[in-house]
């Protein structure tokens, strides 16, 4: 078979099978406007449950200023080439070394961008002898760097402590035979859940077997603890983390991610992952702005404090008026509801044609068939006002969806 006849036969994937009509609506929409809780759809004012804009430094005047400034004085290109060659600069530098006192560890490594940054990771961290272990609702980019590995690994159930020692325990006889070590990989928060991952379970089990921890906490960086400094501080087992991922396109609304462990690894980590060795260095502008970023985060707690106002209003106000939240004990708010692919489309047209409402869609094969997820993403930004609209239209849509009133492909009035 042609190549791109094997493509036009699986019609783009359990995802893009839908592009035909998804495309521009439910998929690859187009926001417009400030980044705001409040923005432009189809040309039209939405209340937008969107974007992972936690701490609202998409648009904070400092924020804007000081990119602005740093654009104008280095321009987008500086610095030129890779960290390892020509691209490494004092700025670099300086924003590592607050990022490893913030989390807790020795030295931190600037990584271009968070997806590219932990499959890498991963990929440095691991050979064939080695083993990963690794909680099954794990981001994509986990998977992906799963699926590069050489050697074994092994998957436990969604924060099943007990599922996770069996893994173990398989992982452990392989790497008797191979020499090899563990890796065990798991979330600070997940992302499409809210819950968050079993830490201080895993690492009780450090006594027991012999393994290093990574945990992904890109939306628990600048979110969890009492200083924001991350899952780890929340659930107080800083020490008992090996390696901390976290990334600057949650909390603190830009580009790129850092890796953190102690210094040793973290230079090892320097020298051998691929995508920072062959990848041109983060420009300027977003080092710099993301300095500020930083010191924001650092320094207005009420940014935080405003944050889990707004998270926690929307998830007591949904779960008295009957929706089912899951799990979730961060601010990740998602609401299951039970319909089909039909049923989802439509409820969520209503929601943004006749009560402008904005927030993500997700279906099979993200979560089983037979729900529906409204995926909805607080701010600091967003008011109590902004809780009652919203939780006010989604009983309006959740009445319609148990009365079968979305069963035909239409939005009703």
């Amino acid at each position: 078979m042609d190549l791109f006849d094997k493509i036009a036969k699986t019609m783009g994937g359990p995802l893009g099978q839908h592009q035909k009509w998804s495309h521009g609506y439910f998929s690859f929409p187009k926001l417009e406007g400030e980044i705001a809780p409040h923005m432009y759809f189809n040309g039209k004012e939405h209340l937008v449950w969107s974007l992972n804009n936690y701490l609202g430094l998409a648009n904070h005047p400092e924020v804007r200023e000081a990119d602005a400034k740093a654009a104008a004085d280095f321009g987008m290109a500086y610095p030129m080439g890779a960290r390892m060659m020509s691209g490494n600069s004092k700025y670099h530098e300086a924003l590592e070394t607050g990022l490893a006192e913030f989390v807790g560890k020795e030295d931190a490594f600037l990584l271009n961008y968070g997806y590219q940054g932990m499959v890498s990771i991963i990929d440095a961290l691991v050979d064939r002898n080695d083993v990963i272990v690794y909680d099954a609702e794990s981001h994509a980019c986990i998977i992906d760097g799963v699926r590069l590995h050489m050697g074994k690994r092994f998957v436990y159930q969604h924060n099943d402590i007990e599922s996770f020692e069996k893994q173990l325990e398989r992982a452990t006889r392989l790497t008797e035979q191979t020499g090899g070590g563990i890796l065990v990989i798991t979330e600070g928060v997940f992302g499409m859940s809210g819950a968050q991952g079993k830490l201080k379970e895993i690492i009780a089990l450090k006594d027991k077997f012999n393994f290093r921890l990574l945990i992904d906490d890109a939306h628990g960086f600048g979110t969890m603890g009492k200083t924001g400094a991350g899952t780890h501080e929340e659930q107080d087992c800083v020490d008992g983390i090996d390696v901390y991922f976290g990334t600057f396109a949650k909390s603190m609304a830009g580009i790129g991610a850092f890796v953190a462990a102690n210094q040793d690894i973290v230079n090892y980590l320097r020298y051998n992952m691929r995508s920072q060795t062959f990848a041109k260095a983060l420009p300027m502008p977003m080092v710099i702005g993301l300095q500020k970023r930083f010191e924001l985060l650092k320094s207005r707690p009420e940014l935080r404090d405003n944050l889990w106002k707004v998270a926690s209003s929307l998830q007591k106000g949904l779960k008295d008026n009957g929706f089912d939240i899951g799990i979730t004990d961060t601010m990740v708010t998602p609401v299951f509801l039970k319909g089909d692919l039909l049923e989802a489309t439509s409820l969520t047209r209503d929601l943004r044609e006749n009560h402008s409402i904005f927030c993500s869609i997700v279906v099979y094969p993200v979560i089983p068939k037979g729900l529906i997820e409204l995926r909805l993403i607080p701010t600091a930004l967003h008011t109590i006002e902004d809780v009652e609209v919203t939780i006010k239209a989604l009983s309006i849509v959740h009445e319609k969806l148990k009365a079968g009133e979305y069963k035909e492909n239409v939005v009703v009035a």
